[in-house]
């Protein structure tokens, strides 16, 4: 029998498998909504267009200096191209980093956001929100971020590169992996946890092989949504605050930080959550592997990044990462204690197969 739990749904519409450009003005008048500010990276400005086209006299602006961990400048020129714009909505197409922007402007305005993927960070499940100040990434909770609408069209993650298609879907993994432990966990989480392990890890493997095949695409974006249903339900340990760490203090590219890090996370816990563990390498076909070395293998078999000094990480710095992961810890099922969390970034700096 299952422990005694509570579970909460989260009030967000999906739309799975649409043609994004003819859905997206119907959705945008579901919301009640008149004029939408469309948000997005520099990089993404031709998918803006395509969106700002597709919704005519409903939209209102573009602004697409959307920036990787949502540093408050950047927040604040958005704000102020919101209030010019008189937007009542806001469309944030892209990864975490557009969807992040969204949130933070949501969470000052109240306005109801549609997010339309094209990563498989999970970000637009959640009700999770960052924003960077000083070199610190600060992080909360708040209803009134969770997008209202998502719009996941397999069609918009076809250009998405290999590699970053990798990294974003291990950490869209790493999401479900600490959803399987968390403090409020539940058995709804661990179903769509081990299943959206087994479609991201299973859609990944097709990519590898044919990089242009939909169904791979569909199957990562699928798994995408659970993952990111269960960040967005269950609460977030010491992965996550590992890597809010050195991203948020050290500007490592973010994907590629979770993905590095999530087996050195995995085998620190190991022996405080086997239950999870267990689920997470049956979940990857791995039954006969550690959750840790199993993660760790599909990554290096993947062609993802495999240490921290590769993606930018100064060894110089890892002492100053240790004592900030540590000075305010996010709950986590072992003990978070300082020389053993130096121990583990040493191992995912050096990029050594997890003990």
């Amino acid at each position: 029998m299952p422990k005694q739990f509570v579970y909460t749904a989260q009030p967000t519409r999906v739309v799975f498998g649409a043609d994004a450009w003819h859905t997206l003005k119907a959705e945008i008048g579901l919301l009640g909504a008149q004029k939408a500010l469309v948000l997005c990276t520099a990089r993404q400005r031709g998918l803006a267009e395509q969106a700002y086209g597709a919704l005519g006299k409903s939209a209102a602006a573009i602004y697409d200096q959307a920036t990787m961990h949502v540093p408050l400048a950047v927040v604040q020129e958005a704000r102020v191209a919101l209030t010019r714009s008189n937007a009542d909505c806001l469309i944030a197409i892209g990864g975490g980093s557009t969807i992040g922007l969204a949130k933070a402007l949501a969470l000052g305005t109240g306005l109801p956001i549609l997010a339309v993927p094209t990563t498989y960070s999970g970000s637009e499940m959640t009700s999770v929100y960052g924003v960077t100040e000083s070199g610190t990434k600060k992080t909360g909770k708040d209803a009134r971020v969770l997008p209202k609408t998502v719009i996941y069209d397999p069609q918009l993650t076809m250009k998405l590169p290999y590699d970053i298609s990798v990294t974003s879907g291990m950490n869209a993994i790493a999401h479900a992996a600490e959803g399987l432990y968390a403090q409020d966990s539940n058995p709804m989480i661990t179903l769509l946890a081990e299943e959206g392990i087994r479609a991201m890890a299973s859609g990944l493997r097709q990519l590898q092989h044919q990089k242009n095949d939909v169904n791979a695409r569909e199957q990562c974006l699928y798994g995408a949504w659970l993952c990111g249903t269960v960040l967005g339900s269950a609460g977030m340990a010491l992965h996550h605050k590992l890597c809010h760490t050195l991203g948020g203090s050290f500007n490592l590219p973010h994907a590629q930080t979770h993905s590095i890090v999530l087996p050195y996370a995995m085998a620190y816990n190991a022996s405080f959550a086997p239950s999870a563990m267990q689920r997470i390498s049956c979940a990857l076909q791995r039954s006969n592997q550690s959750a840790a070395s199993a993660l760790y293998d599909l990554a290096q078999e993947l062609g993802a990044p495999m240490a921290l000094r590769a993606i930018g990480m100064r060894a110089a710095d890892l002492d100053q990462a240790a004592d900030i992961a540590v000075a305010q810890p996010y709950w986590n099922p072992r003990p978070v204690e300082r020389d053993h969390i130096r121990t583990l970034l040493q191992y995912a700096f050096e990029g050594l197969r997890p003990e």
